[in-house]
């Protein structure tokens, strides 16, 4: 009698060690993943203090992608979450870590010196490797375009990476996002630089796109910055933060591209 109460004791703690039996026979037709978005970062560092960083660190990221040569190192499951977006909003959704991917690049970022700022160019491979992981990660996910941001678009008052010389163009080429037509942010500008829209029109517009923006309807810091971020990734040769009548065009095209 004792031996048959040990043996049962025995197959009831290993019945609780293996955890509960699941039949997964059937599965929801309503669900989809928990990604919304892919974070574009760079790491400001070299790489093996990125490495250190994001592995022994409070701050991580799914995928961190080296220069030379274009190694991409998986440091999260994408089924967990990472800790790199921070204090974030896009699209009203906040707190993006939990439904993004992170991705960070090895690259500098920028110098100050006395000559002005310096921006470190991303090395081609790099960008070659970045834009193969977007379209796998893109295909499993069912991602649409446009689902990949830059860390600027998502805390534009603290954050401006990857910065004005990352090559969203190219992701655009490659089919990843939508991109507005030349021609028709020639034509919008035409018409904007006779009869210029307000502040407020520009907060609406910026609104539109995902971005966090004030809606005051004065040129204040808060939507400068924003507006900076749109211009680091739609007109990277200048990035000042102005409300002129090229930034008014392409948000004006992008907007309708998102809605047609």
């Amino acid at each position: 009698m004792k031996l048959l109460s040990l043996v049962l004791s025995a197959l009831l703690l290993t019945a609780c060690s293996s955890g509960p039996r699941i039949d997964h026979s059937y599965t929801a037709s309503g669900q989809n993943s928990r990604v919304q978005y892919i974070v574009l970062h760079y790491t400001s560092t070299d790489l093996p203090h990125s490495l250190q960083l994001l592995t022994q660190e409070e701050v991580s990221a799914h995928y961190l992608i080296n220069t030379v040569p274009p190694t991409i190192y998986q440091l999260v499951d994408e089924n967990r979450r990472a800790w790199h977006a921070g204090v974030s909003e896009w699209q009203g959704r906040t707190w993006l870590n939990a439904t993004t991917i992170g991705i960070e690049l090895i690259n500098q970022g920028y110098f100050d010196t006395p000559k002005g700022r310096y921006w470190q160019p991303y090395a081609q491979p790099q960008i070659d490797a970045l834009i193969v992981l977007l379209k796998d990660i893109m295909q499993r996910h069912q991602l649409p375009p446009g689902s990949i941001i830059g860390h600027s678009d998502i805390a534009p008052q603290r954050k401006v990476d990857p910065g004005p010389l990352f090559p969203w163009k190219q992701l655009a080429d490659a089919g990843l996002m939508p991109w507005p037509d030349a021609a028709m942010v020639a034509r919008e500008q035409a018409v904007f630089t006779v009869s210029p829209p307000d502040v407020a029109w520009f907060q609406q517009q910026l609104a539109g796109l995902g971005y966090e923006v004030p809606n005051t309807g004065e040129l204040d810091d808060a939507t400068r910055n924003v507006i900076r971020a749109f211009q680091m990734k739609y007109r990277q040769a200048l990035y000042d933060g102005q409300p002129d009548a090229e930034t008014a065009a392409l948000l004006l095209v992008l907007n309708r591209m998102g809605k047609a």
